[in-house]
């Protein structure tokens, strides 16, 4: 569609610039010398070309254009005047049904009436509230077209549709008001879901959960068994965590014969092809991130996998790496000392026990070093001695020119287990944030009926599931909507376990067994902004501190108070939910968090796990707020995807916020990010992904402190080292 200048376009541009900190006549004067006739793509570029530091609002200027175009697209595909912008909402769900891109279940759900309400509820001026980078991201990724990618579905269709699909099994009593809260929260921007629920729910195909973890076993069937799962798991839209550290390494023995097996690396290429083979309907390919204990004998090789140089036949450019540190490790690296490497297939012939098995209970001594030492002496076992800090080198050489490997500092992680009677934790996910008890599937015979129909008998392994969604700091702090925010949130990530479709059995079981979730946030950059709280200061770790304990404390509440309607997690007996001992742990002594504990006690908890900071930056961005906990790139700059480059501000950006925003993610001193980091750690029950940013410049003394300081004040993971000299490729499978 098109217009001239004098019929529409003057009182089209009024409605758009309406309200907001721009210069309409200018704006005007210039689409007027452009020309007669004016296309819609038109007037939105010459808007984005106004977006800078002193003029950010352009960008709400081009959004309100760009719905325009979106309300009259809809509105000729769905049949009605587009003057009204959003149209019935039940003739969408019918139509779309019967074009068979929503389930069925939503109108064998929902009543007509209930619909109806839905459709009163919906707010169409909240498409307001979106930047251009967000409703640009949205529309074009996330909305529901038909097959022939015509637009149907409109913002806050797909936020209803999110709330509905989420909320369908709970009482119909209480459902249309959960439905109408679930609303609130997503259309008001104060939280977003994880991309694959914002993708797919109420539709047909894929399910709702981010990432998952595997571990493989030592054995030839695990290992096929596990490349299968991981490749069904990809096409479905799953990132994937894998743990190989109970693989056997290179020269190790084969049935007895020695020298045989080749190691890791080949079953790691195999993977890496998986990643390139299986993606998402071609959109994207899969993404695999791989962990390896620092003890291992292959940890070498492994950590050379993504370099640039060497011997191609040993690279795997296409997965993430992941380190699996101990304490002693890192206690080597600060005293300059020796670190022995072992097969763990041997120590596990010769010493009875597997090393990876164990964990220091405490800082500075427990069973995994007994254990170590007890190997390191053993005249019995095959070992190498390497100067740790050589490794560590290694570590970083790598971080610094591809971003990986990540590091997992397994003692930590795993004496801060909630479940620790259930199980052990080996590795992280595809961005370091989840952390929870995993096990190998184990194969226990393969049978004939008799029919001649062949079975074969699995003993299911804790199969980590990854169910997330985020708070907006930016927006529900401020605000003041925490507590009323984070009761719906938590029922809504609690009722994607339910009704989620996932491939495998051994997900779907251990998604019922520990019903884990991981709410998470982001806008931490933006919220300093907006309270004037400079990043490189007391005051930022103290913030920290407080809102992560308030979250986590408004996140156990609202667990428990699920658990009395709903009953607690299979799991829960014997946890440290059911002792206490979570609350003693983190030194929760005030009367509140006491009556909590008491109440989790008595009543159980609905969740096994349930807080975890993801990375975000695609979720963020349809929010308009800065990406999980960390700092923006630049007070304004050009945010480049495959398909696009739009000019960006960082939130809300004036004279007032310019001064927090302008010491930016490159410049920033890395040690009070740690600090941050460690002050909101101690709340949250899993992981964060915490990224470095550093010049390319750096040396290597400096970033081996800031790896030495993350560990010493008990960070659980780090994500990638974004160093100014590499460009590492983003993960988006745990956006939310």
């Amino acid at each position: 569609m098109t217009s001239t200048i004098t019929d529409e376009i003057a009182p089209f541009i009024k409605q758009a610039t309406e309200g907001l900190n721009v210069d309409k006549d200018a704006f005007f004067k210039k689409v007027h010398n452009q020309g007669p006739v004016i296309e819609p793509d038109h007037l939105i570029k010459r808007a984005l070309e106004n977006i800078d530091e002193a003029n950010p609002d352009w960008t709400y200027v081009a959004s309100r254009l760009y719905l325009k175009t979106l309300y009259e697209q809809a509105a000729a595909n769905r049949g009605y005047d587009a003057s009204r912008q959003y149209g019935d909402f039940h003739q969408l769900i019918k139509a779309l049904t019967d074009q068979g891109i929503y389930s069925d279940h939503l109108l064998q759900t929902y009543t007509q009436e209930e619909i109806g309400y839905f459709n009163n509820v919906i707010e169409p001026k909240r498409d307001f509230m979106f930047n251009y980078l967000g409703l640009y991201t949205l529309a074009t990724r996330y909305l529901a077209t038909d097959h022939d990618k015509n637009i149907y579905e409109l913002p806050q269709e797909r936020w209803m549709i999110i709330a509905m699909h989420l909320m369908q099994d709970e009482d119909p009593s209480y459902r249309s008001q959960y439905v109408a809260e679930a609303y609130w929260a997503l259309s008001n921007l104060y939280m977003t879901v994880a991309t694959p629920t914002l993708t797919n729910a109420g539709k047909t195909h894929g399910q709702l959960s981010s990432c998952f973890i595997d571990t493989v076993d030592d054995s030839l069937q695990s290992i096929y068994d596990s490349n299968t799962d991981i490749a069904r798991l990809s096409k479905n839209g799953g990132g994937i965590g894998v743990y190989m550290g109970k693989i056997r390494s290179r020269g190790s023995a084969i049935k007895g014969f020695k020298g045989m097996s080749s190691g890791v690396v080949p079953w790691i290429k195999q993977l890496n092809n998986t990643a390139v083979s299986v993606d998402q309907l071609g959109t994207r390919k899969g993404a695999i991130a791989i962990y390896l204990d620092v003890w291992h004998a292959d940890i070498e090789a492994f950590l050379d996998l993504k370099l640039n140089n060497g011997d191609e036949r040993l690279r795997a450019h296409d997965i993430f790496t992941g380190v699996s540190l101990p304490d002693y490790f890192m206690e080597q690296v600060e005293q300059r000392g020796d670190w022995y490497l072992f097969d763990p297939h041997e120590v596990r012939q010769v010493m009875g026990y597997s090393l990876e098995d164990f964990y220091d209970e405490e800082k500075g001594a427990g069973s995994w070093r007994e254990r170590y030492l007890e190997c390191v002496a053993s005249d019995r076992l095959t070992k190498r001695a390497v100067p740790a800090i050589d490794i560590m080198k290694r570590v970083m050489k790598s971080q610094l020119e591809s971003g990986t490997p990540f590091m997992f500092y397994r003692d930590e992680v795993n004496r801060q287990n909630n479940n620790p009677h259930n199980g052990m934790i080996y590795c992280s996910n595809l961005c370091t944030e989840i952390t929870q008890n995993q096990s190998p599937t184990e194969l226990l015979e393969e049978l004939t009926e008799a029919d001649g129909t062949i079975v074969k008998k699995y003993k299911p392994g804790d199969y980590v599931v990854c169910n997330l969604s985020s708070i907006n700091l930016g927006r529900a702090v401020p605000e003041q909507v925490l507590e009323r925010l984070i009761r719906i949130q938590v029922r809504m990530l609690d009722n994607v376990i339910g009704i989620n479709t996932l491939p495998l059995k051994q997900t779907q079981m251990t998604n019922q067994k520990y019903r884990a979730i991981g709410l998470g946030t982001f806008g931490w950059h933006h919220l300093l902004a907006k309270e004037n709280v400079r990043w490189e200061s007391d005051e930022a770790v103290d913030y920290a501190d407080q809102l992560y304990e308030k979250i986590a404390y408004l996140t156990i509440k609202t667990s428990m108070e699920l658990s009395k309607e709903k009953g607690s997690y299979p799991a829960f007996a014997g946890s440290k939910w059911q002792t206490g001992q979570y609350f003693t742990d983190k030194g929760y002594t005030s009367e509140a968090w006491e009556v909590l504990k008491q109440d989790v006690t008595e009543h159980g908890i609905r969740n096994g796990y349930l807080m975890a900071v993801a990375p975000n930056s695609s979720t963020s961005m349809i929010a308009g707020s800065t990406a999980s906990i960390d700092p923006v790139f630049q007070p304004f700059y050009f945010e480049e995807k495959k398909d696009f480059k739009i000019p960006f501000t960082a939130p809300e950006l004036d004279h007032n916020t310019y001064n927090i925003y302008r010491r930016s993610a490159y410049i920033l001193d890395q040690r009070w990010s740690v600090k941050q980091n460690a002050a909101r750690q101690k709340h949250i029950d899993q992981g964060i992904s915490f990224n470095f940013y550093v010049p390319n410049t750096i040396k290597a003394s400096v970033l081996l402190d800031l790896h030495l300081q993350a560990w010493r004040e008990g960070l659980k993971t780090t994500y990638y080292v974004r160093s100014t000299a590499n460009d590492v490729e983003e993960c988006e499978w745990c956006q939310s």
